[in-house]
């Protein structure tokens, strides 16, 4: 398992990567992004809790004690890091916010080092300026010509912070001897009850009820961008370290790019090409020894 860490780490990032495609069709039926939140959280708690009543009840108990590991994962993590990334792509473009967000494996390390002593590497930080600069020419901020405000980058580094802390908590809750399913249950059980109170579920119900298609294709979304990509990460980080693990999941943007280009034709250019090779440059830099 130690040596298929990286691998499964990576294949979570992959899988994130392909979001892009369920969000497409629920836009197109008037869903709104936070509105997906839910949709994947409550999907995720229910298919995690029949596997775990039907195969491992044993990994349904927590004690009181450490519940704020999962709520500070479900909460100050899934829900502030996407309320923040909604708000700054109103408050500037999607590119800005989606580079903003992606500040999130530099504070990762910083996080790493200041709770869990792991090493600052020349390798871990040219690894993290190349992935940031990476996920700069593939969102083509560069030459877009965006007005940056001082709001929209506070809520943009905002979720780049709390997308970091899914990391933390996350270990935390390994070092406590929790199993990667338990870990992502719960976290999930948070994040559903915060985003409730902020979305219409008979709008929700309305549209994932709409035929036995549509209850199919939200099945998959859920599995697909949520629950197999959380199940890989939460595995792989019993052996790999916080820092390395961001930078290896930011393969996320470059997959996101590529599947823009192949399934809706959107246009790669130069520069993009350039950021999708320095991203895969970085990850293939945290795998070196020396």
């Amino acid at each position: 398992m130690k040596k298929a860490a990286p691998y499964l780490i990576l294949a979570s990032g992959v899988l994130w990567g392909t979001t892009g495609l369920f969000v497409r069709q629920y836009s197109d039926k008037g869903i709104s992004s936070l509105d997906i939140v839910a949709i994947r959280a409550m999907v995720t708690v229910l298919c995690m809790f029949v596997f775990l009543l039907c195969t491992h009840r044993e990994l349904l108990k927590v004690r009181l004690k450490d519940l704020w590991c999962f709520a500070g994962n479900g909460i100050l993590s899934m829900l502030f890091f996407n309320l923040c990334y909604f708000k700054a792509m109103t408050l500037t473009s999607l590119s800005v916010a989606a580079v903003l967000l992606y500040t999130a494996p530099a504070i990762v390390m910083l996080l790493s080092r200041v709770f869990f002593k792991e090493k600052l590497t020349k390798v871990k930080l040219l690894s993290v300026i190349f992935t940031f600069v990476g996920c700069v020419l593939v969102t083509g901020v560069i030459g877009s010509g965006t007005v940056l405000s001082g709001a929209g980058i506070l809520v943009g580094l905002g979720s780049g912070l709390g997308y970091a802390l899914y990391s933390i908590f996350c270990r935390f809750a390994l070092e406590r001897g929790y199993h990667s399913f338990t870990i992502i249950f719960y976290t999930f059980v948070f994040t559903m009850f915060g985003t409730i109170p902020l979305v219409n579920l008979s709008d929700i119900g309305n549209v994932v009820f709409s035929g036995w298609q549509m209850i199919g294709f939200t099945l998959l979304c859920g599995l697909v961008t949520t629950v197999l990509p959380y199940i890989f990460y939460n595995f792989g980080l019993k052996h790999v370290e916080n820092g390395k693990a961001a930078v290896i999941a930011s393969v996320e943007p470059a997959v996101a790019t590529l599947t823009g280009v192949l399934a809706f034709q959107e246009r790669l250019t130069i520069t993009g090409a350039i950021g999708l090779l320095l991203v895969i440059g970085a990850i293939v830099m945290c795998q070196r020894k020396g």
